[in-house]
């Protein structure tokens, strides 16, 4: 209830009634219209307590926070769906290649040579030769580079 809610976090009501006109909290109601908080209402509550408290944050930040944080966890579940979906995939095709032996095709080996690496400055860098300064040509302030 309101009262023992307002009491354990040392909260006027008021604030708890506000909360829940700004949308920041939706506790369930009784048939007589009797505010009842879940665990989950009140961790939520904890949450918007050590924004405003501990962090200075208004009403405006609070929810625009909440709003972002209901979005990552959406983010985050939609994210773990196509993870578990793709694992899925990918055992089923693992099993039906094994059961396939004329599935399995061999990778070709491909080698990779490192090229020389060539100071920015030296007279061997391709874009060194194109500079007009390296070529001794002056340069006046102010005239388009070609």
């Amino acid at each position: 209830m309101i009262s023992v809610v307002a009491e354990m976090y040392d909260i006027h009501p008021q604030t708890l009634r506000l909360y829940e006109r700004e949308g920041l909290l939706k506790p369930s109601r009784t048939e007589g219209n009797t505010r009842l908080y879940t665990e989950e209402d009140l961790e939520r509550l904890e949450f918007i307590l050590n924004l405003s408290r501990d962090l200075g944050v208004n009403i405006a930040g609070i929810a625009i926070i909440l709003q972002m944080r209901e979005r990552m966890e959406e983010m985050n579940w939609q994210m773990q769906s196509f993870v578990d979906y793709v694992r899925t995939e990918m055992l089923e095709r693992m099993q039906q290649g094994f059961a396939q032996e004329s599935a399995i095709v061999p990778l070709r080996r491909t080698v990779v040579v490192a090229k020389e690496i060539v100071p920015r400055d030296s007279p061997r860098n391709p874009a060194h030769a194109r500079n007009p300064r390296t070529l001794g040509i002056p340069v006046v302030p102010g005239e388009r580079k070609r």
